[in-house]
């Protein structure tokens, strides 16, 4: 929250040119004073890179983190003529947005999730929603109203009694519902699967809501590869339109395991858009 506070502070005060050279010594700041963050950089960069991971990885890593944020700022104002946006979008996504059935992704804390309102530039009229705890979405939502209000409506709190009314509802009107997939809150049941080599433990929780809604869920990822340049990939986790009650808990199981290999697939494609700086494995 600090550095979003502050980048938001720079890009709105003195303009998107001046931001940039200032996200250098924002991560040279986060380098040096943020201990516990570097140390699960380097944690996690010394797994995904197969060797120690050095000053010059972290900062890089950092300085990723750092820009993506930044670049959510103009995401939010639709300044989408400020980035190249490159979408590897299934003809499944296609079809089931033509006919207006709404989209269930599943992301990660990897990349840019802010990039997916890039596909909905594409369709007219086509709402992107997204799913999270309570508690974030009211941080979000005091960033965001200082950004673009309208934004604010496009987010849907977890840990509600209507919550997954609430995103039926959004699914029912076509829209493109997006949750995180990759860190656990409270008592939500979790599974043991390895991820780079060591053990994690995973949140069954989208799952388990995909399974209920019986939905076809996709994973999502919009990967920062350069200097305003995003690539957006969709690939299909679980399809429980057609799964019995008694094979859901196989079906889940075997959703998770695909989506922690394809995590592992999109670290390895682009390892500095891993932005989960705590120590993951404890």
């Amino acid at each position: 929250m600090m550095m979003l506070r502050l980048i938001t502070w720079i890009s709105t005060a003195l303009g998107r040119r001046q931001a940039r050279v200032i996200l250098h010594l924002i991560a040279g700041y986060f380098l040096l004073f943020a201990p516990t963050a570097r140390r699960a950089s380097r944690t996690y960069l010394t797994l995904v890179l197969g060797r120690p991971a050095r000053i010059r990885h972290i900062y890089h890593h950092f300085l990723t983190f750092a820009a993506t944020i930044h670049d959510r700022i103009y995401l939010l104002e639709n300044r989408f003529d400020l980035f190249d946006i490159d979408v590897h979008q299934p003809a499944d996504i296609d079809a089931a947005i033509a006919a207006g059935q709404g989209v269930l992704l599943l992301g990660a804390h990897l990349g840019s999730f802010e990039v997916l309102r890039a596909v909905g530039r594409q369709h007219p009229g086509l709402n992107v929603v997204m799913v999270m705890y309570e508690q974030n979405a009211k941080r979000i939502n005091a960033m965001l109203s200082t950004i673009n209000p309208a934004a604010e409506q496009n987010i849907i709190p977890l840990g509600r009694m209507d919550s997954m009314i609430r995103v039926q509802e959004q699914l029912g009107k076509g829209a493109l519902v997006g949750l995180l997939g990759d860190r656990s809150f409270g008592m939500e049941k979790v599974q043991p699967i390895t991820f780079l080599g060591e053990p994690a433990l995973w949140p069954s929780g989208p799952f388990r809501m995909a399974a209920i809604l019986r939905r076809q869920i996709f994973f999502m990822v919009g990967m920062h590869t350069g200097p305003e340049k995003y690539e957006i990939f969709f690939d299909e986790l679980a399809n429980f339109k057609n799964i019995e009650r008694a094979d859901r808990e196989a079906a889940i199981q075997r959703a998770m395991e695909k989506y922690v290999k394809l995590l592992e697939k999109y670290c390895h494609m682009a390892p500095y858009n891993w932005f989960n700086f705590f120590d993951f494995w404890k």
